[in-house]
């Protein structure tokens, strides 16, 4: 690792700090990554969740924007494209199915937003980028799950989109620690900030 970081030292190591108006987005902590009898199950995943609830909680008393992501298909697929022909797994995702539902560790408030999508990143085919640019967001602190996944595309678009994309490393999960330290690496290197929860917990609580 002290010869990875030596080489990217000076080329991708800046830190785009915290902006003034920021939004928690929660990425598919749903069931079927916390039930142990789920094909997609993964330990790391429940920890994730159990480390977002009190960030959830300041977040809700400082009247941060939260917004959650959850994956459905229709019945037939058709909508899932060359992704659920890739991850067949994906097919547990339809209206109806536990599986596909929020974790119950973290339900959405009535003041929360809740978006649907059929693909990795959280911004590919949802309103989500139209709806923080309404709200005059320039900080989104990514949560969820999978690091490797739809965390990294999330954080990639979120960067493109011109948001500061913020990712506290406890908060955030995957099935195994091989992949997740590495995308972590690579958005803290290029597309965001990886950083402590105590450190988002401050900065929301300073708001």
């Amino acid at each position: 690792m002290s010869d990875l970081q030596a080489n990217y030292k000076g080329v991708f190591d800046g830190r785009l700090g915290f902006g003034k108006k920021p939004a928690i987005l929660v990425v598919d902590f749903i069931n079927a990554y916390t039930v142990d009898s789920s094909p997609l199950y993964a330990p790391d995943v429940v920890t994730a969740v159990e480390e977002t609830i009190p960030l959830l909680d300041i977040a809700r008393q400082k009247s941060v924007p939260v917004i959650y992501t959850k994956v459905l298909y229709n019945k037939n697929f058709k909508d899932g494209g060359i992704f659920i022909q890739k991850v067949p797994v994906l097919k547990k995702m339809i209206e109806g199915e536990p599986l596909a539902e929020i974790v119950p560790q973290l339900p959405p408030a009535e003041s929360d937003i809740i978006i649907i999508k059929q693909y990795a990143s959280a911004f590919f085919g949802t309103s989500l980028a139209a709806t923080l640019t309404s709200m005059g967001i320039d900080t989104l602190i990514l949560t969820g799950c999978s690091t490797s996944g739809c965390i990294r595309a999330s954080a990639v678009d979120g960067m493109q989109y011109g948001f500061r994309v913020i990712v506290p490393r406890e908060c955030v999960g995957d099935r195994h620690p091989g992949p997740h330290e590495a995308n972590l690496f690579d958005i803290n290197s290029k597309y965001g900030d990886v950083v402590a929860k105590d450190e988002v917990m401050e900065y929301l609580q300073n708001i």
